[in-house]
């Protein structure tokens, strides 16, 4: 029942090893998407995003204004740190839940932590940490093209991420995904036979 840790910077290439692992039979829990349910409407976290923030990070009609929220935090490491406060603790509530439900149903399945902050837990609880790799400039060059961002925005995301070192210093397995996809595909159909022989 491994327990494997997904991550990399923005526009790593992380969701399409995510995606080829779930294909193959992982079980992908996706730190993003908890993220996403921790904040609808009703949930605590939400409530305290908003008393931190204030409405001008809210939309008119309850909901997160999360492009008001993305262009303050990314701008602000302090404002990056009270939301990752607020929000860390919530999702890692949600993940473990996940975890669980997944080992109780096939206590041998592989389930796989699709998360872009791995620094903000602890690194002890996965039995791999698989990095998703690509140059920063890569990086940038796919959030202008493929996200429509502005390349001043693109940078920013990057630079206000854990930096590429940090992360391989990390890692059990470093996937190369500055190639095409189906280099990327590849290399996750190699780290699956390894977490699958």
């Amino acid at each position: 029942m491994p327990l494997i840790a997904l991550t990399g910077g923005i526009a790593s290439g992380k969701s399409t090893i995510a995606a080829r692992l779930a294909s193959l039979g992982a079980v992908v829990v996706d730190a993003d998407a908890l993220a996403r349910e921790v904040v609808e409407p009703g949930e605590p976290a939400l409530g305290a995003i908003r008393g931190a923030f204030g409405s001008e990070v809210m939309r008119d009609d309850g909901t997160l204004d999360r492009a008001a929220l993305g262009r303050l935090v990314f701008a602000d490491s302090e404002s990056r740190h009270v939301l990752n406060g607020i929000v860390h603790p919530a999702v890692l509530h949600r993940s473990h839940a996940a975890f669980d439900a997944a080992f109780a149903e096939d206590r041998r399945a592989v389930v796989v932590y699709d998360v872009p902050l791995i620094d903000a837990r602890g690194v002890g609880e996965f039995e791999r940490i698989v990095v998703a790799d690509a140059p920063a400039e890569v990086r940038i060059e796919r959030l202008v093209r493929l996200r429509g961002m502005t390349e001043e925005d693109a940078r920013a995301r990057v630079a206000a991420q854990l930096s590429d070192e940090d992360r391989r210093a990390l890692a059990t397995d470093v996937i190369d995904t500055s190639g095409t996809l189906e280099q990327t595909r590849s290399r996750a159909d190699a780290l699956w036979s390894r977490l699958r022989p």
